[in-house]
């Protein structure tokens, strides 16, 4: 069994362990437990009714979180031309083509999310062995293969997050810092569970979302009633 030091301990006091919060008291909670020396980071976990191991089962897609992080995401873009200078203008913390191919095949992995054109796929294709087990992988399917590197450099420094199913049917992603006011986390919260609501593969079947969890980096997990968030109609009509 894990051992918790005192801060995580003192938190977990406040929390009743077969209680399912609101969207609105989890968040007040964890924001009270959160009492690392750091800005702890908060973070949805969710475990879904669906079995990844089918291919029409996979949940996977992207979101805007409309207050943002509160992180600076380092991005990597892989382009040559016009849409190379597309993405520095637009605030891309490395570009280029050939040489960050070798660059990264080196060893360089100080990004946070890779981006590419669909021309530089036959390219960005080697380092599969690297990016993909980091999650690193540009896919059409998140945006991050576009031929507007320009307009995805900017969404993602804004705070565009990745959500994607494991092995284990759960998904886990960040919505922002405990420094956020409750508003901004309740909304990024809103925005995360409305995108994931859509991404209900059809051939899922019984309870899409099953459970529900908030915490901050250091602090104890919240069971949330995820559906006030979105509305109880719209929750249960969806899920």
């Amino acid at each position: 069994m894990a051992k918790h030091g005192k801060r995580y301990l003192e938190a977990a006091k406040a929390i009743a362990r077969d209680q399912t919060y609101s969207p609105a008291q989890a968040i007040s909670l964890v924001k009270k437990g959160a009492t690392a020396k750091f800005d702890e980071t908060v973070e949805v976990s969710m475990k879904l009714g669906v079995d990844p191991r089918q291919a029409d089962q996979q949940v996977r897609g992207t979101v805007s979180l409309p207050y943002g992080l509160g992180k600076t995401v380092r991005v990597a873009v892989f382009a040559k031309g016009e849409p190379a200078h597309a993405a520095e203008e637009a605030g891309a913390d490395i570009v280029g083509a050939e040489d960050l191919v070798e660059k990264v095949q080196q060893g360089f992995l100080d990004f946070d999310v890779a981006v590419a054109t669909p021309d530089m796929m036959g390219l960005v294709g080697r380092l599969g062995r690297i990016l993909g087990p980091r999650g690193l992988m540009p896919n059409p399917k998140t945006g991050t293969v576009t031929t507007d590197v320009g307009k995805t450099v900017r969404e993602i420094k804004a705070g565009k997050v990745e959500y994607r199913v494991n092995k284990e049917a759960c998904i886990n992603v960040p919505i922002g810092k405990a420094s956020f006011s409750e508003e901004a986390l309740l909304g990024n919260f809103r925005a995360l569970m409305e995108a994931v609501l859509r991404a209900k593969p059809a051939s899922a079947k019984g309870t899409y979302i099953r459970r529900v969890a908030l915490s901050s980096t250091m602090g104890p997990g919240v069971r949330v009633n995820w559906s006030e968030a979105v509305g109880s109609a719209e929750a249960a009509q969806r899920a």
